[in-house]
């Protein structure tokens, strides 16, 4: 038995956590640079505006509903994000990360009977602790789960079982084949090929035929549909890459700028190896002008693989400056770059050793950098820093014109309460 467990409008919710005048009116929140609408409140959505829309074309409609708007807050997102999951860890130990917003549980233990009510404690548990409105759905797979989590929220409930036949097949004929965990646009086209026009065709299609026509991947999906468990829980979701990767606020063509942008992100991606006890085999950089510009389009990459796994940021900047020097082109002006750390493996993976390496150099270098990442998470990010990351960011820096206090990760954003 599995619970999927997804915070209701995540991005905007936490906007609203510390804004209690903004309880019941529409809330939106914007790309990096205040591009497209990513994440809408309840409201906005009854507005019938899609997600992943510019923003500039619909900014007058939305402040005509009494709209407000916020920049990605990404430091708050995570962090309410953390306390959620630790509010899931006490309700049981099997727990999969899905992604910032939602979590796999696997029910152990838990009786068919009681499954409503440990859902409705864990929903209102998670509301009274932490403030964010979540919705629970339970079946036998986790494919069925996500059915029954987007159940839960079309009726505007807190909790939706999938458990017996008839309310499987019901609920599959009220929702559309993309509305299945994995199946795309693109594989709903392939699909129709075969007749398969709808989630309940996908569950009574012929097993063999999927396997044979489509592969493994929709066989299975088809499987869980019928209730037979073919996903199970991955506790540690292995990550192949770590990528950090910004548009500009305004385009640059300076290589300081560039350099300085690319240093930074290099040095974020190595703090996230760092935490995920992982280490990197090769680093890939890019940089692009805007692409928009097809009469003056520039793209460039290049990849390094390094002489040993390294978490260390002395190491992989240092390559990153040096492939930044390979493909850079004075005179394009540059719109996106970024840096993607390659083929990642565990710490504790056997390696082999560079024959000239010192294990006194690699010992400090691990050491140096424990030290620097236990002050940044006790000052905050940045308080010690690399020289080429410079101070301050300059013509790189994200637009974020609506961007809110960092409540609950910087001293200077800690809400104030004054008695009178």
């Amino acid at each position: 038995m599995f619970a999927l467990v997804d915070c209701n409008n995540f991005y905007a919710s936490c906007e609203k956590l510390f804004r209690p005048d903004l309880e019941g009116k529409p809330v939106v929140v914007l790309s990096n640079n205040d591009g497209c609408i990513v994440a809408r409140s309840a409201e906005v959505k009854s507005f019938d505006l899609p997600m992943a829309v510019p923003f500039f074309k619909h900014k007058d409609f939305l402040l005509s509903r009494g709209a407000t708007f916020f920049s990605s807050n990404y430091p708050l997102y995570a962090d309410i994000s953390s306390r959620v999951f630790e509010v899931l860890s006490r309700f049981s130990p099997d727990i999969e990360q899905y992604s910032i917003d939602e979590a796999f549980i696997e029910l152990t233990g838990v009786a068919e009977n009681r499954l409503a009510d440990w859902a409705e404690e864990l929903a209102v548990t998670v509301k009274q602790w932490v403030g964010i409105e979540v919705s629970v759905g339970i079946a036998r797979t986790k494919t069925l789960a996500k059915v029954a989590n987007r159940q839960a929220k079309r009726h505007k409930q807190r909790v939706a079982l999938l458990l017996e036949v008839r309310d499987i097949e019901q609920e599959l004929a009220a929702i559309e084949l993309t509305d299945i965990w994995g199946i795309s646009r693109r594989l709903k086209d392939k699909l129709s090929r075969y007749g398969i026009w709808s989630p309940l065709d996908l569950l009574q299609a012929d097993l063999f035929m999927l396997r044979k026509k489509l592969g493994i991947t929709v066989e299975r999906t088809a499987r869980e549909l019928n209730n037979e468990v073919c996903i199970e829980l991955e506790e540690v979701q292995k990550r192949k890459n770590i990528r950090v990767s910004r548009s500009f606020g305004v385009a640059t063509s300076e290589y300081s700028e560039l350099e300085q942008a690319l240093t930074t992100f290099a040095a974020q991606a190595c703090e996230k190896l760092r935490r995920q006890q992982l280490l990197a085999n090769g680093v890939y950089v890019f940089i692009r002008s805007n692409k928009h510009a097809v009469s003056d389009f520039f793209s460039a990459s290049a990849a390094a693989g390094l002489v040993q796994p390294s978490d260390s940021s002395f190491d992989i900047i240092a390559e990153v400056q040096r492939l930044l020097a390979r493909i850079y082109k004075p005179q394009y002006l540059y719109q996106k770059v970024g840096v993607m750390l390659l083929d990642l493996v565990g710490r504790s993976h056997e390696q082999q050793q560079d024959i000239f390496g010192m294990t006194l150099e690699l010992s400090v270098k691990r050491e140096l950098m424990s030290t620097i990442d236990k002050i940044n998470l006790e000052m905050g990010r940045g308080a010690v820093r690399f020289a080429s990351q410079g101070l301050q960011p300059r013509g790189w820096k994200l637009r974020a014109e609506y961007l809110s206090p960092k409540y609950t990760t910087c001293w200077e954003d800690i809400p104030r309460v004054r008695c009178v």
